[in-house]
């Protein structure tokens, strides 16, 4: 559907037309501003809905507890050409380029999220 249509669907059929988007959207391992832009979507609407859905929980609609903030970390191979550190971020995100010199622009980053 086009955002045109978006703007004349009622509010349970626009809940799911954005949890279609959003699941595909995990399943792309894109940023949300690129995947928005690949499927033509408004990245502003997809923020809103990204956040409002995973407030929600989708089968029984009643908030989900919070998360502890903590996202799992697992070794990788290093690359041989690079020391720098990689830091991937649920949602697709990923922070390269750091390393013992910048640690600090990390926490600065991180900050601001």
């Amino acid at each position: 559907r086009h955002l045109r249509e978006e703007s004349i669907m009622n509010s349970t059929e626009r809940t799911h037309y954005w949890q279609q988007y959003i699941e595909h959207w995990r399943d792309t391992g894109l940023s949300g501003a690129a995947f928005c832009k690949q499927q033509s979507l408004s990245y502003h609407q997809f923020v809103y809905w990204r956040r409002k859905l995973e407030a929600t929980d989708d089968a029984t609609g009643t908030e989900r507890v919070p998360t502890s903030g903590f996202a799992r970390v697992t070794q990788v191979a290093a690359s041989p050409l690079s020391d720098d550190l990689t830091l991937r971020l649920p949602g697709g995100m990923a922070i390269t380029g750091l390393h013992a010199g910048n640690v600090d622009l990390l926490g600065a980053i991180l900050r601001q999220l």
